[in-house]
């Protein structure tokens, strides 16, 4: 069994930071590809930011040069400065994991932790 826990989550003025924090644990073999997506009510899921496991990053156009995603082993975070409200979201963690014992790329999800910006 694999888990993916997201911590860091909460309430912020415009303007101001967060960091995100997101640990897998459980069987895992292999820790692929990390991401962060995010929901806001009444959207779609979107990629936020992404970071492979030999360290290549992506970002959203909206989200370039506020927010920076890093992994330590089997924890990736995302800093988020430069806050909008806009960023308001659910955010979730997401990997590409290969479990012991069952062959084939798995992709796992967090529960999500609720990002609100006020203005």
């Amino acid at each position: 069994q694999v888990q993916l826990v997201e911590s860091g989550g909460g309430l912020v003025q415009a303007g101001g930071s967060l960091r995100l924090s997101c640990a897998a644990s459980g069987s895992i073999f292999s820790l692929n590809a990390m991401d962060w997506y995010r929901q806001a009510p009444g959207k779609q899921r979107d990629l936020v930011a992404g970071i492979t496991s030999g360290g290549s990053t992506n970002y959203a156009d909206c989200v370039k040069g506020r927010f920076t995603i890093s992994r330590d082993n089997a924890k990736v975070y995302l800093q988020m400065n430069s806050l909008k409200p806009e960023d308001t979201a659910v955010y979730y963690c997401h990997a590409k994991i290969v479990v012991f014992g069952k062959p084939g790329l798995y992709d796992y999800w967090g529960q999500g932790t609720q990002v609100t910006v006020s203005s």
